[in-house]
């Protein structure tokens, strides 16, 4: 299979994972990706089994509106059973980098909320240490230049203004810059999450390590690897 192919397939998987886990009438907490579309794409064969999604961005908002989904605050809701969001890069106990897609603070305010968190991705993703992509911080403008500042002088790291094609700074959903931070090799992503998180400027780190994975969806080439982190279980589906 191609890796489209792998990602749709992974989308419908995990379509099929939560029309069976999730009671009808629920909303869904969706995030944002090529990934993620696919499985839009799936679930929106079953709309009608569900009240709507809380979506983590205004691209996927854009979707799944396309596909009839009716998409809801997030303070309007009393719960929220699941959260389904792809990854660039995840470990062997579940910690992830996430934020390529420049979402990543809405992603980490719905993953707080979601009873389950489910990573789907392909294999390429799974890594023994997180590190090699690069690592995604949202930063309030004014802030941008002490805080790359910071990062070079603090860490290992090479932080980046991350560009639009035409030269400008891509600007976040939330009007913020993101530095995505190079050469950095994360043995310990929970320790370096809490100390850039109280860093004056930062908004958002792209490490979701105290918000990890509860399972993930992994494509191969021979099917879709189910991994447990709590059952520390893997099966293949």
């Amino acid at each position: 299979m191609t890796q489209e192919e792998i990602k749709k397939l992974v989308g419908q998987v995990a379509a099929d994972y939560v029309n069976t886990q999730v009671p009808e009438g629920a909303t869904i907490g969706v995030g944002t990706g090529s990934t993620v579309n696919y499985f839009i794409d799936a679930l929106s064969k079953k709309r009608d089994r569900y009240r709507g999604a809380i979506s983590s961005s205004i691209a996927t908002t854009y979707h799944l509106i396309s596909h009839k989904f009716q998409v809801f605050e997030l303070g309007s809701l009393e719960s929220l059973p699941i959260y389904v969001d792809g990854a660039d890069e995840i470990n062997p106990h579940g910690a992830m980098i996430k934020g390529g897609g420049g979402a990543l603070t809405r992603e980490k305010i719905i993953a707080a909320e979601a009873d389950i968190f489910v990573c789907i991705a392909d294999k390429s993703k799974l890594v023994p240490v997180l590190g090699k992509f690069p690592l995604p911080i949202e930063v309030i403008p004014m802030a941008r230049i002490a805080l790359a500042r910071r990062i070079t002088r603090l860490t290992t790291g090479i932080p980046m203004l991350r560009l639009m094609h035409n030269g400008k700074p891509f600007i976040t959903d939330n009007g913020n810059e993101i530095l995505d931070i190079y050469n950095l090799v994360i043995e310990d992503p929970i320790m370096l999450e809490r100390s850039l998180n109280q860093w004056p400027g930062v908004v958002t780190i792209g490490l979701f390590s105290m918000l990890s994975a509860n399972l993930c969806l992994l494509g191969t080439k021979y099917g879709v690897q189910r991994i447990d982190y709590e059952k520390n279980h893997l099966s293949l589906l």
